[in-house]
């Protein structure tokens, strides 16, 4: 079938809407009718060339949709089912899906840096040629086929355009407090980039029970949004040292510090501010050739960590219904994350607001 299609021809070059064909789902895939796709940084990375992915290819990894049809094999998903797209494929099996950290599976980072399904192929094609899918995903077609190990159904009384967000943004922020981070109630944290991600990190902490959450950023609007979503004191880091700030407001550093930005610089900033045993959790998305630098004094003798967290360190299954529970208890805020909805045919405008600042979470609809 013919499906309108964001691609990526060159990194640089923006997105391109084109007629794609999309073939059937083979055995145990499916194929998702996309209802809306979230604009997320990860994407923009590739878009620029921070990050590299095989093209051309068809972003988008934070999606939610409905089931149009089953390959031969799925058993657990059938027509009409509403669904969230996981970014990740894991196989349940290796050491690291039987330790909870299914997002460090080779299966997953396999089609990750393919561009290709299980079978070494793809599902969608422009004028004959292959077009590859990213992260296996590719939300930002309005059919798409993925692996059935990439779906996971949720009830149909559950809007899907919040749906969206919870797949990557909500997931990524909050699992990173609750899976990684385990932040204690009456802790400290410093939140250092409050975007999608950095946001959905200061609501995960108001909701662990931290007693300070001292959020960091340029933009006075993205500020004030982390206000909204618990933050208890702000820093606008263009005005002056944020780490003499973020120590002087906590008596000489925090419990936690995350990283949600992907700069060197910013995450030796955030480990800068941790007081001893303090953990300092990078979050967000560097270059490949990206290094940081700890003194390995403070390492030692304060005993500190600096870590990383993919995919919020979470179990997608079991960690999104959990996300789900906590939104239905007005306990997590969705509506508010979402600042702007664009239709399709305007997904470039919608990554250029992006990158000025201008929202909280986006998404484009079908």
């Amino acid at each position: 079938m013919k499906a309108k299609a964001a691609v990526l021809f060159e990194a640089g070059k923006g997105l391109q809407l084109c007629d794609v064909d999309v073939q059937e789902p083979q055995t145990g895939e499916v194929m998702i009718r996309m209802v809306a796709g979230g604009v997320c940084h990860s994407d923009l990375h590739v878009m620029t060339g921070h990050l590299s992915a095989p093209l051309p290819a068809i972003l988008g990894h934070e999606g939610a949709g409905i089931i149009e049809r089953v390959g031969p094999g799925v058993v657990g998903l059938k027509p009409g089912d509403h669904v969230i797209a996981l970014w990740r494929l894991s196989c349940h099996e290796c050491e690291f899906c039987s330790n909870s950290r299914p997002a460090l599976c080779t299966e997953g980072m396999q089609i990750r840096m393919t561009g290709q399904l299980q079978d070494g192929s793809t599902r969608f094609k422009l004028d004959g040629e292959e077009i590859k899918h990213f992260a296996g995903v590719s939300c930002f077609s309005e059919f798409s086929v993925v692996p059935e190990g990439q779906v996971l159904k949720i009830s149909k009384d559950f809007p899907l355009e919040l749906a969206t967000l919870i797949g990557c943004g909500v997931i990524t922020g909050v699992g990173a407090v609750f899976n990684c981070a385990q932040v204690k109630p009456g802790s400290t944290v410093a939140v250092f980039g409050t975007g999608g991600i950095g946001l959905n990190i200061v609501q995960g902490a108001a909701i662990a029970g931290a007693e300070k959450i001292i959020a960091v950023d340029l933009l006075p609007n993205k500020l004030q949004f982390a206000e909204s979503f618990g933050a208890t004191h702000t820093i606008n880091a263009s005005q002056g040292d944020p780490v003499e700030q973020i120590r002087d407001l906590t008596d000489g550093g925090v419990n936690y510090a995350f990283e949600a930005v992907g700069y060197p610089k910013i995450i030796r900033q955030a480990y800068d501010s941790t007081r001893k045993q303090g953990m300092t959790i990078a979050v967000g998305v560097a270059p490949p050739t990206a290094e940081v630098s700890v003194p390995v004094m403070s390492l030692i003798f304060e005993e500190k960590t600096l870590t990383g967290s993919l995919y919020g360190s979470a179990q997608p299954w079991i960690e999104i219904p959990k996300i789900i529970a906590l939104y239905r208890a007005g306990k997590l805020k969705l509506d508010e994350l979402l600042s702007r909805r664009y239709p399709f045919a305007e997904i470039n405008e919608a990554y250029a607001a992006l990158e000025r600042g201008e929202v909280a979470r986006s998404i484009v609809t079908f």
